[in-house]
């Protein structure tokens, strides 16, 4: 069900005031675990607090409640998961990729990639809608539905569960690490730095495009747990040195400027999954905080778990392979288990399902969503 745009957007504008001004109280305090985000965003906002109580919709109760509460697990897997996204939940610089995906402006989704790890860690009732795609952007995810490769499109009403990775190319991460890397450092000092106001004006743009692609999905499937992939982290907290022509301050800044940006999601998300339990809807909306996933294994570690720096085509000039700095297939495990670790814990709040729609659920009504 659509939350009524006005609802919706006098929420936003009002939580987006709030966030301003406690901005960098969240990211000095907020902890790694979604029960420290909800708990710190309870007390700013007095919403989405998981010890409020969501009265029953029917007073009388003999009545049943439309909805029925589910565990973490149960929630998720008693339909279909669908893996929507870009590169990083395709599987790009995983490897051992799947038939027809690994060609020149393919998906390149990876046997590897955390969407069919986590398929092998649960039982799902319904199907594997494996469909994120490398390059994707947020705003053509909008502008595709009804034709043909349409991620959303695959969503349907029966799909517990959808993980959603998505923004960086929307930032345009790719061409500014290329920026970044494809000079000469002493001459460009700031080839790097100097893109931020840009990179802030990209973000500003996304969170209107990131708002409605949560409610495009609570609209086709109001009952499913949306999991939300925060970017990891590049390089180490504390570099040590240059890395190729990236000076400790750039590496730092590219850091800093995913942080940011995984906070914007972030508290997105938590706006949108307050409002969920406060009016005591179905589903949910919940972030996974992957910043740190690769701390020990960063790029220029012994073992980093992505790739560094990948050249092609270099009788044309230097050129940045597309699955430099992506996950390799020990990072992409390394986000499995994030993600599973969410699965299997929940939001930190009740977990409600329509009862309809899952006591009607069977495989015959599954099968006939994918066919």
């Amino acid at each position: 069900m659509r939350i009524p745009e006005l609802t919706r957007r006098t929420w936003v504008l009002g939580s987006l005031a709030v966030s301003l001004v406690f901005v960098l109280v969240i990211v000095a305090a907020v902890p790694a675990t979604r029960d420290g985000a909800l708990g710190l965003w309870c007390d700013l906002t007095g919403r989405g607090c998981p010890d409020r109580p969501v009265p029953p919709e029917e007073d009388d109760p003999e009545v049943p409640d439309w909805r029925v509460e589910m565990a973490p697990v149960e929630a998720a897997t008693w339909g279909h998961y669908v893996a929507l996204g870009d590169s990083y939940s395709s599987g790009d610089g995983a490897g051992d990729y799947l038939p027809g995906t690994a060609r020149s402006g393919g998906c390149w989704r990876s046997a590897n990639a955390y969407p069919q790890r986590l398929t092998n860690a649960y039982d799902f009732a319904g199907e594997l809608g494996f469909v994120a795609c490398s390059s994707q952007k947020g705003t053509a995810m909008l502008e595709e539905i009804g034709s043909t490769g349409s991620q959303l499109d695959q969503v349907t009403p029966h799909t517990s569960l959808i993980t959603l990775g998505i923004g960086g190319n929307d930032l345009g991460f790719t061409p500014v690490l290329r920026t970044c890397m494809v000079r000469l450092p002493l001459v460009e000092a700031d080839a790097c730095t100097g893109q931020e106001e840009d990179i802030e004006k990209r973000m500003e743009r996304f969170e209107s495009t990131f708002d409605d692609l949560l409610a495009e999905l609570r609209d086709r499937a109001p009952d499913a747990r949306v999991v939300v992939l925060g970017y990891p982290r590049l390089f180490a907290e504390k570099p040590e040195g240059m890395y190729y022509t990236l000076t400790v301050g750039d590496q730092k800044w590219l850091n800093s400027t995913i942080k940011r940006f995984n906070l914007r999601l972030e508290n997105a998300v938590n706006r949108a999954d307050a409002e969920i339990y406060d009016e005591g809807q179905v589903g949910s909306v919940e972030f996974v905080d992957l910043y740190t996933v690769f701390r020990g294994h960063e790029v220029d570690a012994d073992e980093p778990w992505l790739n560094g720096v990948l050249l092609r085509d270099l009788s044309d000039g230097i050129r940045v392979d597309r699955s430099t700095f992506h996950p390799n297939a020990a990072g992409q495990a390394a986000f499995s288990d994030r993600v599973a670790q969410r699965v299997t814990s929940g939001p930190g709040r009740p977990l409600f399902v329509t009862r309809e729609t899952v006591e009607n659920v069977t495989p015959d009504v599954l099968a006939a969503e994918v066919e």
